[in-house]
């Protein structure tokens, strides 16, 4: 049953290329964002993308039944990627075909949504402005 998450992202949440991080937890509780951190880095080694050079941001969700890392960015001047890591048996996986984003996910994906449109689809594009816009 549905039941509002506490979604958080502030400003400075930047990992060393700049991409935005977001936090979500099913239980209310902080999030440990070293326990996500190294998992980011190898996603992140799995696209070729220059990830300084794209907008993109990433949740780190302590969901209900496991914590899942949901890598987002945009390409093609408007398409939005996804890649989606799950904790399962204290491993990281991949699986596309049993795992994805969820419904709380998507709160943040629609803001980053508006967001894109503000910052860079909007013939005065700013990665800058789309980093420090929450």
């Amino acid at each position: 049953m549905y039941k509002p998450r506490e979604i958080e992202g502030l400003v400075d949440w930047l990992d060393p290329d700049g991409v935005k991080i977001y936090t979500i937890s099913a239980d209310e509780s902080t999030i440990d964002m070293d326990a996500f951190n190294l998992r980011l880095s190898q996603v992140k080694t799995m696209q070729p993308i220059d990830w300084a050079d794209t907008a993109a941001f990433v949740i780190f969700h302590n969901g209900a039944s496991a914590k899942y890392l949901v890598l987002v960015w945009w390409g093609n001047d408007n398409e939005l990627f996804t890649s989606v890591s799950v904790e399962v048996n204290g491993d990281w996986v991949i699986d596309p075909a049993k795992y994805s984003f969820c419904l709380y996910d998507m709160e943040v994906m629609w803001k980053e949504r508006n967001i894109y449109i503000e910052t860079m689809d909007s013939g005065r594009p700013s990665l800058m402005r789309y980093r420090t816009c929450r």
